[in-house]
């Protein structure tokens, strides 16, 4: 069921979106090459819960999944997609990290995401990059009172098809609201003019996950979350939580 939120909803979602955004600027500036991303998730329980809000992460366990999530945030390293769990590998120079970041407060989630460079990279991670953040801002303008979650779809696809990017099958935005995970999916490939109506309200979590080496498979690895490439090329994931208004697409988790 798809739930549209009022002002007043809207304006708890700005304070939680707020927090992720403050979150997420903070794990970025500490994620330096020997940085150990466990220590960043430890900065990121410090920062939310310092912000009097709850992670969305921790603890959550979809119906797919075999455990629940460890992590207060989701740390995705080279070629891993989404949901990689922090661990003790060090960063190293030349790495790209995507930081995903969920808080939750008076009952409301905000849900962004930043790839981050680590050190030196090569041209083609920051292209990479680079070209999902145009992604995710063309997806943020096609989510117009009037158009339909295709419209979304259609304007991330259109960048990363044209850059020869994979696009990982079935991963994808999503509503959100009460629950991090709320109708209606929104999905990175689409036809333009097909999908639901957008309306006033509407919150969704839009967010276009590219990969270098053009294949959209993917896998999940033995610990039940992180999704990776299988060719073992790199992947980039950028994400605001966003709210369809009259006068325009309104971003909820900007810095």
């Amino acid at each position: 069921m798809v739930v549209f939120k009022s002002p007043a909803e809207l304006a708890v979602m700005r304070e939680a979106g707020r927090i992720v955004a403050e979150t997420l600027a903070a794990v970025a500036a500490a994620a330096a090459p020997g940085v150990l991303p466990i220590d960043l998730d430890t900065l990121a329980a410090e920062r939310i819960a310092a912000a009097g809000a709850k992670p969305s992460f921790l603890g959550y366990q979809p119906r797919w999944a075999p455990v629940p999530y460890p992590g207060v945030v989701c740390l995705s390293v080279n070629d891993e997609i989404v949901h990689g769990i922090p661990g003790r590998r060090p960063l190293r120079d030349g790495d790209l990290l995507t930081v995903d970041c969920g808080a939750y407060i008076d009952g409301y989630h905000g849900d962004a995401a930043v790839t981050v460079e680590i050190g030196s990279v090569g041209a083609d991670a920051r292209r990479l990059s680079a070209d999902t953040k145009r992604a995710l801002a063309a997806g943020i303008a096609a989510a117009q009172v009037g158009n339909r979650i295709g419209d979304i779809a259609a304007a991330i696809a259109a960048i990363g098809r044209g850059a020869g990017y994979g696009i990982p099958a079935g991963l994808g935005g999503h509503g959100i609201g009460t629950a991090m995970h709320e109708d209606p999916p929104v999905p990175n490939t689409g036809r333009a003019g097909r999908g639901l109506p957008l309306r006033e309200g509407l919150v969704l979590a839009i967010e276009p996950q590219f990969t270098a080496g053009g294949s959209d498979a993917h896998r999940t690895r033995r610990d039940g979350w992180t999704v990776a490439t299988t060719d073992g090329s790199l992947a980039a994931h950028w994400e605001h939580t966003i709210a369809v208004t009259a006068d325009g697409p309104q971003i909820l988790t900007a810095p």
